[in-house]
């Protein structure tokens, strides 16, 4: 397959970078920078740099180097509020330039950059989209943040208007909707480890890289709509 991965440079993204190039797959990286040591590493991946919080010159950046077909987009970019997940987060406190950074980056980007690829997404045999949604966007999520979760629950409109839309063309949009992740483990560390880090409150990132390749994996004739996939010992759920 050849596949994207928006927001790929570290975390969940490398980690799903890494592994997908390994089940020999097609890989091109969207973030900032480049991680170069990735790269020198594996020559199936090439990268395109741009900065989302400047979302039209991001997307046409993407567009302008993106593959001519593309089999599936993982957009795994998302940021959040500076006091986000603390006890020192208060709404009544966010500035307005980052709630508007907010909004650019995580939604009016994706929207965007999903509009300009789909022509590319839709000339595949079996187009996919995964977006990486977060508990936080679920009703009763148990959080405080706003502006991040008004973000994380507008991406199943988002998907329910692609899959509605592109039906015929047979789209498939995947929310994945994730708890807490230990992101500090890369996929080289074992998973016994990535376990034991967070003390069951953290999700290792080995298994939501499991979670994605079951989605692309399966047939044509169905898809997975969303995916909630928590913690086990996350209080909240």
């Amino acid at each position: 397959m050849q596949i994207m991965v928006i927001g790929a440079s570290q975390g969940l993204g490398r980690a799903l970078v890494t592994a997908l190039a390994s089940d020999g797959h097609q890989l091109t990286g969207v973030s900032r920078t480049a991680p170069a040591d990735l790269l020198a590493t594996t020559a199936s991946i090439r990268w395109i740099c741009a900065d989302f919080a400047q979302p039209q010159q991001a997307v046409a950046q993407v567009a302008a180097a993106a593959p001519a077909q593309l089999d599936a987009i993982i957009y795994n970019l998302g940021i959040w509020e500076a006091q986000a997940f603390s006890t020192e987060y208060d709404f009544a406190l966010d500035e307005e330039t980052e709630i508007i950074q907010l909004l650019q980056v995580n939604l009016s980007a994706t929207i965007l950059l999903l509009q300009r690829l789909l022509p590319r997404l839709l000339s595949s045999s079996k187009p996919q989209i995964i977006l990486t949604g977060s508990t936080s966007g679920l009703r009763q999520s148990g959080r405080p943040e706003v502006t991040f979760s008004a973000c994380k629950h507008a991406l199943n409109g988002i998907a329910d208007a692609l899959r509605e839309g592109y039906r015929q063309q047979q789209l498939a949009v995947t929310c994945l909707q994730l708890g807490y992740l230990n992101t500090e483990d890369q996929l080289h560390i074992p998973l016994s480890e990535a376990v034991a880090r967070g003390q069951g409150e953290l999700i290792p990132l080995h298994d939501v890289v499991a979670v994605v390749r079951t989605v692309l994996n399966l047939s044509n004739a169905c898809f997975i709509r969303e995916i909630t996939l928590p913690a086990l010992l996350d209080p909240r759920f």
